[in-house]
């Protein structure tokens, strides 16, 4: 996204440059302003926030460069606020920015999904504030309370420092300026009405209920009464706690606290759904804190996308894109691990190699996938919440994580024949437990969408003898398909796919009369192949169908015609494989088709029943003319 064009820029008196904000920042701005209005609060937690992630910064870029540090190695964040001047300052002594930075991550929305967020917006603005929340603020939500901001910042290892000024109505101003110190200085110029962030009582009342945990100490002048009021001392006073919340004893941590602790981490505005703390100590020794939340983020199915764990070493940040602590399925997850053995200047390349790295990675999926499964056994109405934001995500898990495959498929829940509905809500353990005394394998079909599953010919002999069809329809189906083959020693079968073998739920009478179909209608079989050509592998009496006329089928070890159409919507090419046409002799279109001696209207009807078959089950036509001279010619 391009942030600053000749156009944009406007010098200014004093050196100032004028620029435009990035137009998906003019709107969030106006968004914010509105929809957030009434948790005010926020905003101090949003800036505390950002001021400890910049000190993580600098630890993390000092462990190369210790010289980053000056003679100032104390990070610490420090809050004052002025009533004369009516601002509230937030400082502290991490990283900085550079001008190029302050564009970068101040002028624009440099996210991807964007654009796809923005059209999301409903114009509601409770719906709207949570969809915010997922998408993530931060230093924006300042304008919430202040009309004007001020932010003073210099990097670490640089001696210009950059000021930056908008009133949040569009544009933004940026210059040279003198600064002492490394870090950053927000100041917030407050609106009229907000004078209630000029007291001591009440900004220490919030960092305590919003950022006692932050690891670093957040310091405030010591205020005492005097003359009625209270009024600040030369002395710093501490606000917070100041240590690592996961580091603490369980019982010594709060629900609000663990709470409070997700957000910092997660900048989401929502509570979590749950969450795991975990020491595991012996050979190795680490600390976790995992949660689950309780809404998808925007940016969900950006696989590309690496933030979720910080990694710690021994309380020291190192990285947060560590995708090398969870795998993609599980991408929702956020959190902290802390290990006590990782070398402190840990780099990414260890991590890919690192034998310690993969038994974290090992222990903090197993509790993950631990806690999704007390909560699908002990609190069924939390888990559907979940598996309505993340089902589809951990639907990718088979193909990835072999060894815990298992645990994932138990997981699982999916939309079925026995409840006739969209829902997702039936796991493949009520699928076994509700099956029919001789059936062997859980059945299922694949679809681009719910309607097309439900509706399949394929379905009707199924539905006729009361067995129960999984019916899937999410895109990320076909590729967990090729990994789940099996639950609990029962095999997963295709409807659509293979000579249909209902097994011990047929019995010999029936399998019987299915052999005297077989045979009488032979040449009628042979006219129709002849008809058709290479349009199809083979063409044989069905076992599926009752009510329509014919279906295609695709063999065992081929691809559905779900996912080759998958497949080919995404540019790539697959394998030219003919299907298996499937006619019902019982149907009276068939029975017209074996009345039919003009070998012309035969062949018509023959692609007329071929190219039927493909529609019903969601397939393209490759000559859809031809398919509507036939039709009309056969109805007039």
């Amino acid at each position: 996204m391009t942030t600053e064009t000749t156009s944009d820029v406007k010098p200014q008196a004093g050196g100032a440059q004028k620029m435009a904000f990035q137009a998906e920042v003019k709107q969030l701005l106006q968004l914010m302003i509105h929809s957030l209005y009434s948790n005010k609060e926020i905003v101090l937690r949003e800036l505390i926030s950002n001021a400890s992630d910049a000190a993580d910064k600098l630890r993390f870029e000092a462990l190369a460069d210790n010289s980053l540090y000056g003679n100032d190695s104390n990070l610490s964040i420090r809050i004052a606020f002025d009533k004369a001047a009516r601002t509230v300052t937030i400082s502290d002594n991490g990283i900085g920015m550079s001008r190029q930075e302050v564009i970068d991550n101040i002028g624009t929305i440099a996210k991807s999904g964007t654009k796809e967020f923005f059209q999301s917006l409903s114009g509601d603005q409770a719906k709207d504030a949570n969809l915010i929340g997922q998408f993530g603020v931060g230093f924006y939500s300042a304008f919430i309370i202040a009309d004007k901001v001020t932010l003073l910042t210099r990097r670490a290892g640089d001696s210009e420092a950059v000021k930056w000024e908008s009133a949040g109505e569009g544009d933004f101003t940026l210059e040279a300026a003198d600064k002492a110190t490394r870090g950053t200085d927000i100041i917030l110029h407050l609106r009229e009405g907000e004078d209630e962030f000029l007291n001591d009582w009440k900004l220490k009342t919030i960092i305590r209920k919003y950022s006692d945990h932050i690891t670093l100490p957040i310091v405030m002048k010591a205020s005492e009464w005097k003359d009625g009021e209270q009024v600040p001392t030369d002395e710093d006073e501490t606000v917070n706690k100041a240590s690592a919340l996961w580091a603490r004893s369980k019982s010594d941590i709060s629900e609000d606290e663990y709470k409070e602790f997700y957000k910092h981490v997660s900048h989401d505005f929502e509570d979590p759904l749950s969450w795991s703390h975990n020491r595991v100590e012996g050979k190795q020794e680490y600390i976790s804190l995992l949660y689950v939340p309780a809404k998808a983020p925007f940016d969900l199915y950006d696989r590309e996308r690496r933030h979720g764990i910080k990694l710690y070493v021994k309380r020291v940040f190192i990285m947060e894109d560590a995708e090398k602590l969870m795998p993609q399925y599980l991408r929702f997850v956020r959190g902290v691990i802390d290990s006590a053995d990782l070398p402190l200047n840990v780099s990414r390349e260890i991590l890919q190699s690192s034998r310690d790295i993969d038994n974290i990675k090992a222990g903090s999926v197993k509790k993950v996938l631990g806690l999704l499964e007390d909560l699908a056994e002990n609190q069924p109405e939390q888990y559907a919440k979940f598996w309505n934001e993340f089902g589809r995500v951990l639907k990718e898990g088979p193909t990835e994580d072999f060894a815990n495959k298992d645990k994932i498929a138990s997981l699982l829940r999916f939309a079925s024949t026995h409840v006739d509905s969209e829902e997702q809500v039936v796991s493949l353990k009520q699928y076994v437990e509700r099956m029919k005394e001789g059936q062997e394998k859980i059945y299922y079909i694949t679809a681009d969408s719910f309607a097309a599953a439900k509706h399949s010919p394929h379905l009707e002999i199924f539905r006729k003898k009361g067995i129960e069809v999984l019916l899937l329809s999410d895109r990320v189906d076909e590729w967990m398909l090729g990994s789940l083959t099996e639950f609990e020693g029962k095999a997963l079968q295709s409807v659509a796919k293979g000579d249909l073998d209902l097994g011990k739920l047929e019995d010999e009478a029936e399998k019987e009369q299915q052999k005297k179909i077989e045979d009488e209608a032979k040449p009628l079989i042979e006219r129709i192949q002849a008809a058709l050509g290479d349009k199809v592998k083979e063409v044989r009496v069905t076992h599926r169908l009752t009510d329509s006329p014919a279906c295609l089928v695709t063999g065992d070890n081929d691809m559905s015609g779900n996912l080759e159409r998958l497949l080919k919507a995404a540019g790539q090419k697959t394998p030219d494989t003919k299907p298996t046409l499937e006619i019902n002799t019982g149907h009276k279109l068939v029975n017209r088709l074996q009345s039919e001696s003009d070998e012309d209207l035969f062949s018509d009807l023959a692609s007329l029943l071929f190219d039927q078959a493909l529609l019903a089950e969601g397939g393209q036509l490759e000559d859809p003319a031809s398919f509507v001279k036939r039709m009309n010619k056969l109805l007039a």
